[in-house]
């Protein structure tokens, strides 16, 4: 039976940031090589309250931080030097390779073509746990506010054991590194895919769980709300899809509204002044200049 009724009651141990909640998509991608300690880094040392990244499941059972569950053919070469080519890059599967091969991998001195700010270095795929463990650091050896995570899943039911095991297998794996590093009260888990959202919402109900929503195909908040089967702490949808019906509702409903991937600084604002929560961006220092306005 589907629950699409308000959001339970959080544990007392749940935080969530104060003020708008400016997000470095992977890390920053507009500035540094996509979720990589360089990005993440960068975005750090910006302010940004939390840290947006994708996880993927290697074949040692590792969680690894990359976008795509294969080789990007646009930004990653391969140990011996050559580019990952595109019509190759999904036999350079991560979840048939182990963290040893992955790493041996650069996803960064190539830069992407499309962020011609972005600025490239020598730069593998970090596991989850380091990402995080340096993070930690980073806030300790500076005294800035604690960070906060926000993790997706990178699963689909096309890819399920071909590119990642089962949802509720995918979702552990996350959980075990987020409870290891002792960051559950400050980490979100988000996904398109509801089925991990699911799992995690019994595994681990300390979690805060984010509806990611794609512009094609919207069906509509009612709607995914009633497929997700129960109504999620955030509301992600594609910052294109933001108007002020859909903050308010999200808002009734018990919601935040936090759109992604903003980079246009007036679509920022007009976020903003529609009430979200906060946004996803490639441009955290961006995002930052506006928030301190």
């Amino acid at each position: 039976m589907s629950d699409t009724g308000p959001v339970s009651e959080r544990p007392d141990t749940v935080r969530t940031p104060a003020g708008l909640d400016v997000q470095g998509h992977r890390g920053a991608r507009g500035r540094r090589p996509e979720n990589t300690g360089p990005a993440f880094q960068y975005a750090l040392e910006q302010g940004v309250p939390t840290l947006e990244m994708d996880v993927v499941i290697s074949a040692d059972d590792q969680v690894v931080v990359s976008h795509e569950p294969w080789m990007n053919a646009e930004i990653c070469t391969a140990p011996d030097g050559t580019p990952v080519s595109k019509d190759k890059a999904q036999q350079h599967n991560l979840y048939r390779m182990t963290y040893e091969e992955i790493a041996a991998y650069d996803c960064g001195q190539r830069q992407h073509p499309s962020f011609s700010e972005q600025m490239p270095e020598p730069a593998s795929k970090p596991l989850l746990r380091d990402v995080i463990a340096r993070a930690e650091a980073f806030v300790r050896d500076t005294g800035r506010d604690a960070v906060f995570y926000n993790i997706e899943t990178k699963s689909r039911p096309a890819w399920e054991s071909r590119f990642h095991p089962p949802p509720d297998v995918f979702a552990q794996h996350l959980i075990d590194v987020i409870e290891a590093a002792g960051v559950s009260p400050r980490t979100t888990v988000q996904s398109f895919d509801p089925r991990t959202l699911r799992y995690t919402r019994h595994a681990a109900p300390g979690l805060r769980l984010a509806l990611l929503v794609a512009q094609d195909g919207d069906a509509g908040l009612a709607e995914n709300l009633t497929t997700l089967g129960f109504v999620p702490h955030i509301y992600s949808p594609n910052y294109q899809l933001v108007d002020a019906a859909l903050v308010n509702t999200a808002h009734t409903r018990g919601m935040q509204v936090i759109p992604w991937t903003v980079n246009n600084r007036n679509a920022m604002r007009r976020l903003v002044n529609l009430g979200v929560d906060g946004f996803i961006t490639d441009y955290p220092d961006r995002g930052m200049r506006l928030r301190s306005e």
